[in-house]
């Protein structure tokens, strides 16, 4: 019998969650709201500059804040993340796993290392880094996961091959993880076009970054509003969360309507 119903909403004021990518884009978005929520947070990912600001403002709201750089493509920097948050003695509630690379490449342009790169980051990490906290998510009463997926996580699309696999297998690993143990929830954000810098690091088939912001990108929903929406779909353990705009039509149009899907996937604009 599970600790929390689904739909159920929970308190998130006096938890711990821990944010990966949580210096920008969604990721700091969710945690300033989290923060507005009274919960207290471990920020980690790529750049300790921003990881910091985003600390700042969030104690400034009056929470607890912790600022670690991490790097995803790295197990022993995951282990010294692990090292790190068990040192300050706290069990963690929420895990929001958040942080990711994207693509800008056609499947049979694109290097085997950036495919293993891609995954390792989206995907394979995240897978370690839950297993290192097992002990502190089994012995818990409850926690909640937030996995952030994609719009592309629920269909192939162009030039994004090793991304849409990644954040399928996103949805294969962390449904059987919520099935497998009952103090477990977890709630699938799924974003189509939100306008953060995802597409300015992208990669291309040779490992170098797209570099540039894409115009579906540029024009997608705020990352504020996108954060806002996500800390909701968390506090309900919502088990999918669509975001966005009028792209996520493609999603009702994937499940209902394929061969209308196939059509219009190849004329949508990858970049």
């Amino acid at each position: 019998m599970r600790i929390n119903l689904r739909n159920e909403m929970i308190q998130l004021k006096d938890k711990w969650a821990i944010v990966t990518g949580g210096g920008t884009g969604i990721g700091q978005s969710i945690a300033m709201h989290l923060a507005k929520e009274g919960c207290n947070l471990v920020l980690t990912g790529l750049g300790i500059d921003d990881l910091n600001k985003t600390k700042e403002s969030c104690e400034a709201i009056g929470v607890k804040a912790f600022a670690t750089e991490t790097r995803l493509d790295d197990y022993a920097s995951i282990d010294q993340l692990y090292e790190y948050v068990t040192g300050l003695g706290i069990s963690l509630d929420l895990f929001v796993l958040n942080a990711g690379i994207s693509q800008r490449e056609k499947a049979l342009e694109t290097d085997f290392s950036v495919d293993e790169k891609i995954m390792k980051i989206d995907f394979m990490s995240g897978v370690y880094l839950v297993k290192r906290f097992k002990e502190m998510i089994k012995s818990a009463k409850h926690v909640q996961f937030s996995v952030t997926t994609s719009l592309s996580g629920l269909f192939g699309f162009p030039y994004r091959s090793a991304y849409c696999a990644a954040k399928h297998a996103l949805f294969g690993f962390y449904e059987s993880l919520e099935l497998e143990y009952d103090n477990i929830n977890v709630t699938f954000l799924i974003p189509g076009r939100i306008n953060t810098q995802i597409s300015k690091s992208a990669l291309h088939g040779d490992g170098t970054k797209h570099d540039k912001m894409d115009a579906g990108q540029a024009t997608g929903l705020s990352v504020e509003r996108c954060g806002a929406i996500a800390v909701g779909a968390i506090k309900r353990q919502k088990h999918r969360k669509l975001i966005g705009k009028k792209e996520l039509l493609m999603a009702y149009i994937h499940k209902y309507c394929l061969s209308l899907y196939y059509k219009l996937a190849r004329k949508v604009s990858a970049m």
